[in-house]
């Protein structure tokens, strides 16, 4: 039996079924998504449907990511504080657009899924999975804006502009950081600093490969850190721009 971490999915159903296959993901294996389901390629509903079979199956962890909070927002008609056209202009439209297709009834049971997200995971051995960050010194259960859980960009910010040969019991040593013994996270994506695979900082793993812009899906094992990508997914999704 494997534990399974999986980053931003945005809509890329063809390039899940791909990593799950070459991973090799069995019935006894623990999958924790890390949140960003919809937003991008135009298999958004799809995906979602995909996870509630999935979950029905197997042992699915599913953190929410920004993306998740502002469909939902959208589905459950909450415009205030919610800037619809940028939402367009970041993936959006494609996830309004797939959602026409549904029924309302099966809208209520993505709706409730969506509603159902956790907003971290911390296993038995003090691993925390959470989508952006968190920014209480003392760890997630005294943060105080549940927003920042998805949102936050400072710990991954922190992380790459750390020092390397900092100790961690230095004065100057992130507080954060000393907190869990890993913690894997999503949301920013590693292309932005020219990578396609998994990188680690300090503690900190991202797991977030760009699948929502042109670069692969991943799934890592969290004990081995072995991992498999999907396609690049505008090669998947040729015929989109997904959030280009």
């Amino acid at each position: 039996m494997r534990t399974f971490v999986i980053g931003d999915i945005h809509g890329g159903l063809l390039a899940l079924e791909q990593v799950l296959n070459r991973a090799q993901v069995t019935k006894e294996d623990t999958l924790i998504f890390l949140g960003d389901y919809v937003d991008g390629w135009s298999h958004s509903a799809e995906v979602i449907d995909f996870l509630i079979d999935l979950k029905s199956s197997q042992n699915c962890i599913c953190v929410r990511g920004n993306h998740d909070q502002l469909a939902l927002d959208w589905l459950e008609n909450r415009h205030d504080d919610f800037d619809e056209e940028m939402w367009y202009k970041h993936g959006g439209k494609a996830t309004v657009d797939g959602y026409s297709k549904l029924s309302e009834e099966k809208k209520k049971l993505h709706i409730a899924f969506l509603q159902d997200l956790q907003d971290y995971h911390l296993d038995d051995q003090n691993r925390l999975f959470v989508h952006a960050g968190f920014t209480n010194l003392n760890g997630v259960k005294w943060e105080y804006f549940a927003k920042l859980f998805y949102w936050d960009r400072t710990l991954w910010e922190t992380a790459l502009s750390l020092n390397p040969d900092l100790k961690t019991d230095d004065l100057l040593y992130p507080k954060r950081f000393n907190v869990y013994k890993e913690i894997f996270i999503g949301h920013t994506p590693v292309t932005r600093i020219g990578k396609t695979t998994p990188v680690q900082k300090a503690c900190v793993w991202n797991v977030d490969t760009g699948a929502a812009f042109k670069g692969p899906l991943t799934i890592m094992d969290i004990d081995t850190k072995e991992y498999w990508q999907s396609e690049p997914l505008n090669e998947l999704y040729f015929n989109e721009k997904g959030r280009n």
